[in-house]
């Protein structure tokens, strides 16, 4: 599942319920605006929070909610440039590992950033 959010302050249930609905495994959201790095609410039952909450401006930040029964690391890269996360889902069995990411370009990113991109 993907949406862009524009503040996730008052969309945690509008969010959560065709989750729970569809059975999602995964979220991908971005514009969640949050901007206090302890924001408790934003747990979901039986989903994992992974998120990157944009610095030095207000607004934008990605995140993925992946169902907890998925084994997932989150690899650390650290760039500011992109506001970008991926986390790494790991194969069973003889089963490849998966990659997936979230990525948000703000429309008024400058030309070096989108090269970068």
């Amino acid at each position: 599942m993907y949406t862009t959010a524009c503040s996730m302050g008052d969309k945690q249930e509008k969010l959560e319920a065709p989750m729970q609905q569809e059975s999602s495994e995964i979220a991908a959201i971005t514009e969640v605006w949050w901007d206090d790095p302890h924001d408790w609410s934003a747990d979901m039952d039986g989903y994992g929070l992974f998120r990157r909450d944009r610095r030095g401006r207000r607004d934008g930040g990605v995140t993925l909610y992946v169902r907890e029964s998925l084994d997932c690391v989150e690899p650390q890269i650290s760039d500011d440039k992109v506001e970008f996360l991926w986390v790494r889902i790991r194969g069973k069995a003889s089963k490849a590992d998966i990659l997936v990411g979230v990525c948000y370009r703000p429309p008024n990113q400058d030309e070096e950033v989108d090269k970068f991109f």
